[in-house]
Order: structure tokens, then sequence, then C-alpha cells
């Protein structure tokens, strides 16, 4: 079988699964993993042969896809804000629209060339939010918070490989009544999906991924940001901020909350998709 071989056979086997654009994305994904080649190298080398070992695990892989298993959970990997980063079921995907999160906070204004930055990342999973702004802001000092261990275990191993140096603490944010110290930056993403969201989510997302992460209830969508956003109030420093990724169809409340619990500024942003996405509140 050659490349271009196995590329119509995936076309084949995820027809119907999966938009044409993303099939063709999910098929370089899998031959750049197995064949260690760029994009690139990739199209030029179409009619070149793959070896029994190649085809074996390509086609294990496709299997996979037809399950609905992400991409990213397979090979074990993927890249955010130009890191490469561990992944699997205990931890979320990252996504595209929290790489612009992290450029917010990046391009913020705050001081970023201060010595010492103290920023913490609430709900940090892979650890993607974090060591990117560790990796980013040479001299800031980051911690990271999530409940599940298994998770922190991921993102401890994605510091190592990204070369940076991040505090991590198992701990349930919905549980705690202070935070250990004053802070400079504090992010979250936190679980903001509810359960009536459930039917406009994919298969590969809705079957993988861990629930604890992604949903809150119907009841109490914004339990997250009422609890973060009063713990920031607390120990977020003078003219600190707080950054959220937000439910695109909750952007007014989200707004509103953080005004009534006291900011002082409160900025909604949009994502590259026109979806209301990011905020940022000022102490």
């Amino acid at each position: 079988m050659t490349i271009d071989d196995f590329r119509a056979l995936f076309r084949k086997h995820l027809s119907g699964h999966t938009e044409p654009e993303e099939i063709e994305n999910l098929c370089f994904i899998a031959l750049q993993h197995v064949l260690g080649m760029s994009r690139v190298e990739i199209s030029l080398s179409r009619k070149q042969m793959l070896n029994n070992l190649q085809e074996k695990t390509l086609s294990k892989i496709l299997d996979r896809l037809v399950q609905s298993e992400p991409i990213q959970y397979i090979i074990g990997t993927t890249e955010f804000y130009g890191l490469e980063f561990q992944v699997n079921p205990a931890t979320l995907i990252p996504r595209p629209e929290t790489e612009e999160l992290v450029e917010w906070i990046v391009t913020s204004g705050i001081g970023i060339q201060n010595s010492g930055l103290k920023i913490l990342d609430i709900g940090t999973g892979s650890g993607c939010i974090a060591i990117s702004l560790a990796h980013t802001i040479k001299s800031s000092q980051v911690s990271a918070i999530d409940i599940s261990s298994e998770a922190l275990k991921t993102a401890s191993q994605n510091a190592v490989s990204n070369q940076v140096d991040v505090t991590f603490i198992e701990k349930d944010i919905l549980q705690t009544e202070k935070l250990d110290t004053s802070y400079d930056i504090i992010v979250s993403n936190p679980p903001y999906v509810r359960d009536l969201e459930k039917k406009e989510m994919r298969a590969n997302v809705l079957n993988n991924e861990p629930e604890k992460a992604l949903f809150v209830p119907d009841d109490d969508p914004l339990v997250f940001y009422k609890k973060i956003g009063n713990l920031a109030l607390e120990d977020l420093k003078n003219n600190g901020m707080l950054f959220f990724e937000i439910n695109e169809y909750l952007g007014a409340e989200t707004v509103s909350l953080l005004k009534n619990i006291g900011f002082k500024e409160v900025a909604l942003r949009q994502d590259l998709f026109g979806k209301d996405r990011m905020i940022r509140a000022i102490k």
C-alpha cells in the first residue's frame, strides 16, 4: 500500500463520520505520527510504499477513529501554543480558543517583564495554560490546581518535557475557602457545558473526554465562576487580573456575575469564530 492508497482508504472509512476537511487533517496527523514526516514531505511522497508495520499501525489508528476516539488520545500528544503536550482520557484535549486565552494573558500589559509575576491556573488538566505561560513569561512563578491526581501526573510530565517549573497542587476548588497566597494573575478554564448542551457535542468528545472537566448542572451553570471569582477577589493583588474561558451562551450572565462580585473592570472577548469565549476582570 502506498501513502496515497492509505489516504483513499482513510477517506472511505471516515466518510459520513467526519467532515471532509477534518478527514484530511486527521489523515495527515496519523501519517506524520507513524512516518515521522512533515505534511510537505508526505505530499511529495504520495507514491511511497508503506512497510508492514506502518500499515498495521495506521490501520489500528483508523479503526479507533471510526469508533469516534479522538486522534489526540490515540497518538498520545497534541500541540498547544507551539509546545507539545501529552494528553489522555484523564485530561481534556486543549482547544485553539484556549490558545487565544493564553495570548490575551501574555499581551495583557500587566507588566510581563516584572520579576516574579505570580500566576495561578485553576483546573489545569494537561497543564497547557500554566505551562505555556511559564514558558512564555520567563520570570513568572506559576502554580496550578486540579482535582484529578491523574491529570496532575500528566501535567507534571508535560512541565518536565517542556522544561518549565510549575507548582502543581491537588485540590477541589469548590471546597476551597481561601487560596494559599496572593497572585497577579488567576486564570481558569473550568467546567461550563450544561447538561442540556450535550446534544450539540461530537461523539468523540462526549464519549471520551473527562466529564468532571466538562459539565455543570443546568440549574447552576456558573458555579465555578462564582466560587473562583470570590476567591480571586480576596487573593488577587490590587489591579490583578482574572481570566476565564466561558460558555459562549452565558457571556452576559458571566460578566454580570463578576461585576456583582465586585470586579471593577470586566471585558468580554470573542474568539476567532465570533463566539463569546473569554473574560478578563480586574480587581
